[in-house]
């Protein structure tokens, strides 16, 4: 599924839209599961799934779609 201007907040949970922002704001991996109280794994399997929805390749464009779709 690609994400379209019509449906982004359909297209990310809440969950993922946390991970995203704590992106944004530059903190690493480990510091999301910290702030999250989630493990690392699960937070890198979380950006995984964001980017495949997104139908991006890095996390960087997933933060910056979620930044034009101001989700973010």
């Amino acid at each position: 599924m690609t994400a379209t201007l019509d449906q982004p907040l359909r297209v990310l949970t809440g969950e993922e839209l946390a991970v995203l922002a704590l992106l944004a704001d530059g903190l690493p991996i480990d510091a999301v599961a910290r702030r999250l109280n989630l493990c690392k794994r699960t937070v890198q399997r979380r950006i995984r799934r964001i980017c495949d929805r997104l139908d991006v390749h890095a996390p960087i464009q997933a933060v910056v779609w979620a930044a034009r779709h101001k989700l973010i």
